[in-house]
């Protein structure tokens, strides 16, 4: 498994990607993983609190650009389904009615940083850096988008939305991606500190109040979703992926690049 579920005597689960030797870049079987995994943790009444974090040096370098490249290479019907599992997964950690806690460890790159806007509360260490990085390679922050746009607002998003740029932890902070940033050391103590208020509450009661703060937010609505799996596909479909993709495999640069 890539994703692996540990939950202890209080009902605090650890939903961790475990596949550092690959950045805990998202495949294939590592979406299939987390998505299975939200669906089962959503569905545990004995579970109260998730906290999502990472194996290894990195939190989540973002899409394999291995799938990626098979999807861009396969008909039109297995890169839809390719869209619509990481749009899919995506949304069942967003919708999960436990609180959902990032424990972010290390770098959090493209759809590293959507999967810190799922959770309601992420806390990174001061070393971490961030970026919405799929321009660079031809791509565009699709499926992550929606969940990108609700957590920072537009014009915060566009700061950081089309320019690949990298930006660190404090950045992210005032960017809203993370809600608090600490010392590597204090890192398990700051994540303990977010979990402990939520088992004084009711399970119910919380799992009613993130529903009721999702929709007065204006919660991401099915087209919203459909729209980005669209703007995924038609971005695999086009010549720049294809190209961004190449040359990071070839170690070149692409032909866009200065």
């Amino acid at each position: 498994m890539l994703a692996r579920v540990e939950v202890d005597a209080r009902g605090v689960a650890v939903l961790t990607l475990a596949r550092s030797d690959k950045h805990n870049a998202l495949s294939a079987a590592l979406i299939a993983d987390l998505h299975a995994a939200a669906t089962q943790l959503d569905q545990d009444p004995a579970v109260r609190v998730v906290v999502l974090a990472a194996e290894g040096p990195t939190f989540c370098a973002g899409g394999d650009l291995g799938w990626m490249r098979e999807q861009i290479a396969a008909d039109a019907a297995t890169r839809r389904a390719g869209a619509e599992s990481i749009a899919a997964m995506l949304g069942a950690l967003n919708g999960l009615s436990k609180p959902l806690i990032g424990r972010v460890q290390g770098n959090a790159f493209g759809g590293g940083v959507g999967m810190c806007c799922v959770c309601d509360v992420v806390v990174a260490v001061d070393g971490a850096q961030f970026g919405l990085t799929e321009t660079k390679l031809g791509l565009i922050p699709a499926t992550i988008g929606p969940y990108v746009i609700a957590r920072m607002g537009e014009a915060a998003a566009r700061r950081v939305f089309m320019s690949s740029r990298r930006f660190d932890a404090a950045e992210a902070q005032t960017l809203g991606i993370v809600a608090k940033v600490v010392a590597p050391d204090d890192l398990d103590m700051a994540i303990e500190a977010e979990v402990a208020p939520y088992l004084d509450c009711a399970p119910g009661a919380v799992a009613a109040a993130k529903a009721l703060a999702q929709r007065l937010g204006g919660n991401i609505d099915a087209d919203a979703v459909a729209h980005s799996i669209d703007a995924l596909i038609a971005q695999w479909e086009g010549d720049e992926a294809p190209e961004g993709i190449a040359a990071f495999f070839e170690k070149r640069k692409p032909r866009w690049a200065s």
